[in-house]
């Protein structure tokens, strides 16, 4: 099975604009996110996808896997699906143009999962590490069946403690947004009306599971938080520079 990874690439991010081009440690942010995806060993090709002639000129640079799409894609997940209009494969992982520092081993254990399950999607959790992140609505939980499936994702604590209150958070798991599908799905999924449940969480991922879609989870111990705003950037500059990461 054909597997290819996509990093779509939007410029104009609503808490920190133009983050994917801006520097990190001496190469846009983009460019630390494909050298990172390079290290991943199951997958055949990695595109980049565009949605402005300043991305694709930057991208061009040290890449030629870079493709224009359009500009009025609601998601990144759309995105991808049009690149796998010209690109042809079996598994497509659609991984964020903000996370510089993530574990690209994860991205064969997603192509992994998906060629041994009859999930049609994967996607990673971790446990959650205190009560901040259990609170913060803006890192997803995800509860599972036995079989690693999803059940459901949410903004909130789930599942809800009625009666005692929990005091080890890693009972809970955090989600993060790394995707892989099977690209026959995708393009079926692009075409599904946003459902109820999608549109009352702002997530995308449960259109699938509201449809009847199974979602493979596989879990790690921990996940790198990608790059959303000024503070992150400034973090991000710092570990590289701390770490002598070229």
């Amino acid at each position: 099975m054909k597997a290819v990874i996509v990093i779509p690439a939007r410029l104009k991010s609503t808490r920190l604009p133009d983050k994917v081009l801006l520097d990190l440690g001496g190469k846009p942010v983009i460019q630390r996110v494909y050298e990172a995806c390079q290290k991943a060993t199951l997958h055949q090709e990695i595109w980049i996808a565009a949605d402005s002639k300043d991305v694709f000129d930057i991208c061009k640079m040290f890449t030629a896997n870079v493709l224009m799409t359009s500009d009025q894609h609601p998601s990144g997940t759309d995105r991808v699906a049009e690149v796998i209009e010209q690109v042809q494969c079996d598994i497509v992982v659609n991984v964020q143009g903000d996370e510089p520092f993530f574990d690209a081993g994860i991205i064969d254990r997603l192509i992994t999962s998906l060629q041994q399950s009859d999930a049609v999607m994967a996607s990673v959790c971790a446990p959650v590490q205190n009560k901040d992140e259990l609170s913060n609505p803006n890192l997803v939980k995800v509860v599972t069946d036995i079989n690693g499936h999803a059940i459901y994702f949410s903004r909130f604590a789930i599942p809800y403690s009625r009666d005692v209150e929990v005091d080890d958070t890693s009972i809970y798991k955090k989600h993060m947004g790394i995707y892989a599908f099977k690209a026959s799905f995708l393009k079926q999924y692009v075409t599904m009306p946003v459902s109820f449940l999608e549109a009352s969480e702002k997530l995308e991922q449960l259109r699938a599971i509201e449809n009847g879609y199974k979602i493979k989870m596989i879990e790690v111990k921990n996940f790198e938080k990608g790059i959303d705003t000024p503070d992150d950037l400034e973090l991000a500059r710092k570990k590289i520079k701390d770490n002598d990461i070229i």
